[in-house]
């Protein structure tokens, strides 16, 4: 059997329990703390701060518990969020072992004590920010934009109700890489393998009727890694916080480069 073993100094110690609040619906978080060196400074190892706080005054979700702990108790914890409608993202984290939206994650659904670290197996920038540069880079990289050829203008790019349905599952991803995270094969080969958040984002302009550049994209994942070190584990597809099927979009993705290669041949 496989054995992950975490680098040094990556593994969490037991940090600073903050005063409980006194009286309500008591519920206590285990929070992911880590501050990056200062130049000369030797890099401590990552805590799991505990707070136990009244969240009965509080809306339902874990980013409401978040933001009273830094408005109220520790204003040095650090985490994204913006929009607090499941739409930009920022918040994904990993709470009690499943990547999901804080936002949109209630805390009347998990039982216990409630624990949140970053996103899993991708470098910390602070506390529970991951840095998604490199992810981003590889959004980049497989041009996530109409390729439509043609002068600009020169004609309306009209889609029948059909053509539109095609991708229905597929637009509605706001890369918050809770997918891409939670997979086993992305871990391993982050560097040359897509991710499914990214090859989802592919399968979008791929079956978009208006877009012409499906061979050029079709033939970049024709490559042992970009593609196929996908092994359908389905993680992808159940951590999705909006309910999409990576796995199933990118298991039409292999199907349409062989099918690109038999015509070829």
């Amino acid at each position: 059997m496989a054995e992950l073993r975490l680098p040094p100094m990556s593994r969490p110690e037991g940090g600073k329990a903050w005063p409980s609040e006194e009286k309500g619906d008591l519920r206590t978080f285990s929070v992911y703390r880590w501050t990056p060196p200062e130049d000369g400074e030797e890099a401590a190892r990552p805590r799991l701060d505990t707070f136990t706080i009244d969240v009965s005054s509080l809306g339902a979700m874990v980013l409401d518990a978040l933001i009273h702990i830094k408005d109220n108790i520790d204003s040095s914890l650090t985490f994204r969020r913006s929009c607090r409608e499941g739409v930009c993202g920022s918040c994904a984290m990993n709470i009690n072992g499943t990547n999901t939206l804080a936002c949109t994650q209630r805390m009347e659904d998990l039982r216990g004590d409630i624990r949140v670290l970053p996103l899993p197996h991708m470098k910390v920038v602070k506390d529970l920010v991951s840095d998604l540069r490199a992810a981003y880079a590889q959004y980049e990289s497989v041009g996530p934009w109409l390729k439509a050829g043609g002068e600009p203008g020169e004609r309306e790019r009209l889609q029948t109700p059909e053509e539109r349905e095609r991708l229905d599952g597929l637009w509605e991803c706001i890369l918050c890489f809770s997918c891409s995270t939670s997979c086993p094969s992305y871990w391993w080969n982050s560097e040359k393998y897509l991710g499914p958040a990214t090859l989802l984002q592919v399968s979008r302009w791929v079956e978009d009727s208006r877009d012409g550049g499906d061979d050029e994209r079709l033939a970049d994942l024709d490559d042992e890694f970009r593609l196929y070190r996908c092994h359908t584990i389905m993680n992808c597809t159940k951590t999705c916080p909006k309910g999409l099927n990576p796995a199933k979009a990118i298991a039409g993705l292999k199907r349409r480069v062989m099918e690109r290669g038999r015509v070829r041949t």
